[in-house]
């Protein structure tokens, strides 16, 4: 169905709008220096073994967690002076940790496998974003007023992956306040694409896909509340997992949800290799694993399978890219050739408001009516109050501590609709009806790939393409498929109906092997 000529007239005018702001921001934004021109190539093979198999490797004593976790801080000295993904590492603290799990590892009386249950991941390195909570690291998330903050203990996710034996080696950079689909603040800088040291990482966990990507991590943990695990795993051509509303806990993390906002944010793995994600989500789920059903075998060849090209095309966002419309086409193929299914292609005319159904929900007061906190208050941290035009005009000279993200972001403002409310119910009731307990559906982690830094300042409501998953509940896992002729990453999303986590992870291990999974940037 084509545009109303309203809508053309919208999206006419917001292409103006846009090509006006690309000249400006090109006058005022400071260009990226470019101090390479891609990564050194990863030499150590410690770095190219998944997380669940150097576990086993730590156990077995064929190698020892000192020299994994060596190997990983050579790594970030290596490739964070070019990505700036780590801002703070705490490498003596994990190798002193290192050497205590080998130590442990040596005085174990009841056996490997009883080890493996209780510290499936003793010993593994772990990176971690730096709005969670991690004992004596900082947690500022990007705002010069917190650059001194410590956190005095660790969210309940971190302690739950050091429980199980994980070792941090650092955090890792996002944006201002996490509010942004690119990593960049005023304390830390900007973080950049391993295959493309010009162009975005994504966000808010944008320091963890490209730390990862990078080979400086084989695991790491971030946070979703509209793409944020997602849209970097995309733009870095790695794994990530927005899992099950409510299942993992967001506590112990910067900014605070307020309002409705602990409905839609999910926190959840990130990996380089797709066999990573399961494990990870069983430690972090705690005691809620269990209404996953994670141990159950999936067989795909039962699934019922979908693909969604595109949002329906709604005026404010970007046409998805051939190169992403060809790359799930070829997913569709593949399954149907390798397991006999068939893989209809549908459409939701719902979508078409995705960006306005998470502006709106992530607006919405809670149970008891009080809103959401302000995101000029959240700014403030307490200060003096922002005022987003005075904040503007001191961008401009380059006097204002926030970044032009956040300072657009703050503007921001969504008047509840009775129409857009309706269509998420709308939209709700469909796609759930359409996945019931065994379907799958194909959609495009994001229109674009990986675009110049600051570009996304541009493209606001590509997030619509991620965050509507959010407002919906449903699990979601962004899977790699290759490279495009530019050689950045492609990819697409799964998703499944509610607690239904283990059908998109089962789908991730076939994609990997199907699509080759995670590519080293250095050989890209």
């Amino acid at each position: 169905m084509g545009l109303t000529v309203w809508q053309t007239l919208q999206k006419c005018l917001y292409r103006a709008v846009s090509g006006f702001f690309l000249l400006l921001f090109r006058l005022f934004l400071r260009p990226v220096p470019a101090k390479a021109t891609k990564l050194p190539p990863i030499r150590n093979p410690l770095l190219t073994v998944p997380a669940v198999q150097l576990a086993e490797k730590i156990r077995r004593r064929e190698v020892t967690s000192v020299e994994v976790v060596q190997a990983y801080i050579d790594r970030i000295q290596e490739v964070n002076p070019l990505i700036n993904a780590v801002v703070k590492d705490r490498f003596s603290a994990a190798l002193s940790e290192a050497a205590h799990a080998d130590q442990l590892i040596d005085e174990e009386t009841g056996g490997e496998d009883a080890l493996a249950d209780r510290r499936p991941l003793l010993g593994v390195p772990l990176s971690v974003k730096e709005s969670f909570f991690l004992q004596g690291m900082p947690c500022s998330t990007g705002l010069v007023s917190r650059a001194q903050f410590l956190a005095s203990g660790d969210a309940p996710t971190v302690a739950l992956l050091k429980r199980a034996g994980a070792i941090p080696l650092g955090v890792t950079n996002t944006p201002e306040l996490c509010m942004w689909m690119e990593s960049s603040n005023n304390l830390y800088g900007i973080t950049n694409n391993p295959y493309d040291l010009q162009r975005m990482c994504g966000g808010s966990s944008g320091g963890e896909g490209s730390l990862l990507a990078s080979g400086g991590a084989v695991i790491g943990i971030g946070s979703d509340i509209g793409g944020s695990i997602r849209m970097p795993s995309f733009f870095n051509g790695i794994f990530g997992h927005k899992g099950t509303t409510g299942i993992v806990s967001n506590d112990g993390q910067h900014p605070p949800n307020s309002g409705r906002q602990d409905e839609y944010l999910s926190s959840g793995p990130m990996c380089r290799y797709a066999e990573d994600l399961l494990p990870m989500l069983k430690i972090l789920a705690g005691p809620n694993a269990e209404k996953l059903s994670l141990s159950t075998e999936v067989d795909l060849k039962k699934l019922r399978f979908f693909t969604v090209v595109d949002d329906g095309g709604s005026p404010l966002t970007s046409p998805v890219d051939k190169q992403l419309v060809e790359a799930q086409r070829k997913v569709a193929q593949r399954l149907e050739a390798d397991l006999g299914v068939k893989v209809k292609e549908i459409s939701f005319p719902q979508l078409k408001y995705a960006y306005q159904i998470w502006d709106t929900y992530m607006a919405l007061p809670d149970d008891e009516g009080k809103p959401p906190q302000p995101f000029v208050e959240l700014m403030a941290d307490g200060g003096p109050a922002v005022w987003p035009v005075w904040e503007l005009i001191k961008w401009l000279f380059g006097k204002s501590e926030h970044t032009i993200a956040a300072i657009v972001w703050s503007i921001q403002s969504a008047t509840p609709s009775q129409f857009i409310l309706q269509q998420k119910e709308e939209l709700q009731h469909s796609i759930e009806e359409v996945l019931g307990s065994d379907g799958v559906l194909l959609f495009p982690s994001h229109p674009l790939l990986a675009l110049k830094h600051h570009h996304a300042l541009l493209t606001l409501y590509n997030i619509g393409y991620t965050g509507i998953f959010n407002i919906l509940g449903l699990p979601v896992t962004q899977c790699p498929l290759g490279l495009s002729k530019e050689g950045l990453p492609l990819g697409v999303q799964v998703v499944a109906g509610k607690l239904q986590d283990r059908l998109t992870l089962a789908m991730a291990l076939y994609l990997q092997k199907a699509f080759g999974g995670w590519r080293d940037p250095a050989a890209a």
